[in-house]
């Protein structure tokens, strides 16, 4: 059985502590089991902190730095915040930092700051391009000026994670060299939208994630997610693209170490 690589998850997420071992106690069970890697993201700076610790800590876990458009909400000192996440760049490598992320916008409630998300997003594709690191875009209900900002700066790429739009938006987004990147949403009976979108994406721009502790896949849906469900979302992917569910796994793996650098 092909061992998975879960391009997109939050292990430093306090639901994980309140489980029989906690998150090391799992993370251990899984690395032993199913996985080949982990890419650990970050959303502020305190987690992304975190991310790099638990790097560290296991042999085949990977970090990403950044802000999310929504803990950007709560972060009253936008240049300190990101000032903080610039100082984690210069020796990322070392750090085992392999994107800056989790950025974007997310315009999916009424009180969303749009100027401050933007400003934070506009920043951080800056840092990609000064440090040359890929990043990993969260677009929620956002989906022209998440385009329209990576449109400006053509020399990055990286992965759209937990997709949610438009197949024609996937078309021009691997033809801008960008990756993307499907959740447990791919098994639901109510999303044939994002069905439509693994569709088109070509098998080489295509990976697999489980953003856990959010979004298990059926029959785990409303459940705590980790890791070692996603092989149910690899196996709805492969069913709409017509091959074998270890054929989905092995090509979503080599796509993410390709985008992130990995050397495993």
């Amino acid at each position: 059985m092909e061992l998975m690589l879960d391009s997109h998850a939050h292990y430093y997420d306090s639901r994980f502590a309140a489980e029989s071992g906690g998150a090391d106690g799992l993370l251990a069970s899984l690395f032993a089991t199913d996985l080949a890697a982990i890419v650990n993201i970050g959303t502020d700076p305190e987690n992304s902190r975190l991310v790099v610790r638990e790097a560290a800590k296991w042999p085949r876990m990977f970090a990403t730095v950044g802000i999310h458009p929504g803990d950007g909400q709560r972060l009253p000192d936008i240049d300190g915040a990101l000032a903080d996440i610039e100082a984690m760049l210069p020796d990322a490598r070392a750090k085992k930092i392999v994107a800056i992320g989790e950025i974007g916008l997310d315009y999916h409630y009424d009180d969303t700051e749009r100027d401050k998300q933007l400003y934070f997003f506009e920043k951080q594709l800056q840092m990609a391009e000064k440090y040359h690191l890929p990043v990993v875009i969260h677009d929620r209900e956002a989906h022209g000026d998440c385009f329209d900002a990576i449109c400006r700066h053509p020399d990055v790429t990286g992965v759209f994670h937990s997709y949610s739009g438009s197949a024609e938006m996937a078309r021009d987004l691997v033809r801008r060299g960008w990756y993307i990147s499907f959740s447990g949403t791919v098994t639901f009976k109510n999303a044939p939208r994002v069905r439509e979108a693994v569709s088109v994406v070509p098998l080489d721009r295509l990976l697999t994630e489980t953003d856990a502790p959010y979004l298990a896949p059926v029959p785990y849906r409303g459940k705590l997610n980790h890791s070692g469900y996603m092989r149910y979302t690899a196996a709805a992917m492969a069913e709409v693209k017509g091959i074998t569910t270890d054929e989905m796994v092995r090509t979503t793996r080599e796509n993410a170490k390709r985008i992130f650098n990995l050397d495993i």
